[in-house]
């Protein structure tokens, strides 16, 4: 057999993931690397962004390319920290990090584009004033990729920070009696 009669190489399986610097995104790009181990696929981290103010904004001001491309290198950046605090000795699986464009569930969508993808996503904690606010880019991923998606609930830990998070906005003070429960090892 020749090389000319040899069978076009398949295009390589992908596991696709979101990632954008929460502790929801990092927990789903942990499980993503072990898809891609399962499958012998290539993982892609990908990280959507906009300029502030959308699209829309960012084509009428009148000094639009240096802001966005500043907001471009914070989400380098961004990318890259995860990237490199969750697999610190590599990934041990062939990586590709993707900076995408656009509002996250559809540069997630967009870029899971093969039926044989795997895309990976966080589903965070959601409230219902945050649901009303900002939409879901997991549904929207469920209700729009090509492919099979896989949704990672958040680790434990990501609702005690945001509620942290949401006293030290408020000013008010923090009762740690349960997180000195859950650290402190028993006495023996």
């Amino acid at each position: 057999m020749t090389g000319s009669d040899a069978a076009p190489a398949l295009p390589a399986t992908r596991v696709v993931v979101g990632v954008n610097g929460t502790p929801g995104s990092r927990a789903a790009l942990r499980r993503a690397a072990d898809e891609a181990g399962q499958r012998r696929a290539e993982l892609w981290a990908v990280l959507a962004w906009q300029p502030p103010g959308g699209e829309l904004h960012a084509r009428r001001a009148p000094a639009a390319p240096l802001p966005g491309l500043d907001w471009e290198n914070l989400a380098r950046t961004t990318l890259v920290t995860a990237v490199r605090e969750v697999f610190p000795g590599g990934a041990g699986v062939p990586l590709r990090a993707v900076l995408a464009r656009g509002t996250p569930g559809r540069a997630l969508a967009m870029t899971a584009d093969r039926e044989d993808d795997l895309l990976v996503v966080g589903a965070g904690h959601r409230g219902r004033l945050h649901r009303a606010l900002r939409p879901s880019v997991s549904r929207y991923c469920v209700a729009h990729a090509a492919c099979p998606v896989l949704t990672v609930p958040p680790p434990p830990l990501e609702a005690d920070l945001a509620m942290a998070h949401r006293r030290n906005v408020w000013r008010l003070r923090l009762d740690t009696r349960h997180f000195t429960r859950e650290t402190t090892p028993p006495a023996t």
